[in-house]
């Protein structure tokens, strides 16, 4: 008879056979489409709660259609958000933060903040490494 194995002891299993380093590597690609900027700025966009497809388009200031549509699917094939559909006419779609979307918002919002945070010390390395490749 074969071991009772726990389902964290089965998740930790499974998490061992993962290495990003390695290009086909599952993680890789999850780690690809966690560093997209448009995956970001959708993740902090959803934080306070379920938004509609245009609600979302107009916040996220620059996204095409295409773009908004390709990662809320490829966010949505992941496992990190919801999409709902409500009928009427016309029908009304929602989107939402999963329980592992949730997880994932505390670094999200981390990583924007350090971003807009330390803006003036990454515009002054840029000119000064824009100003050095000039002479």
């Amino acid at each position: 008879m074969a071991p009772t194995t726990t389902a964290a002891q089965r998740r930790a299993a499974e998490a061992a056979g993962f290495d990003a380093y390695l290009a086909e590597c599952p993680a890789r690609q999850l780690l690809d489409r966690i560093g997209d900027k448009w995956t970001s700025l959708v993740v902090n966009a959803l934080a306070d709660g379920p938004q509609r497809y245009s609600d979302l388009r107009r916040r996220l200031a620059g996204v095409s259609e295409k773009m908004l549509t390709q990662t809320l699917r490829a966010l949505e094939r992941d496992g990190l958000l919801t999409r709902t559909v409500t009928g009427g006419v016309p029908s009304r779609v929602d989107y939402a933060l999963t329980g592992l979307g949730r997880e994932l918002l505390p670094l999200m919002r981390s990583i924007k903040a350090w971003a807009e945070s330390h803006m003036p010390q990454v515009l002054r390395a840029r000119s000064a490494y824009d100003d050095g490749r000039d002479t």
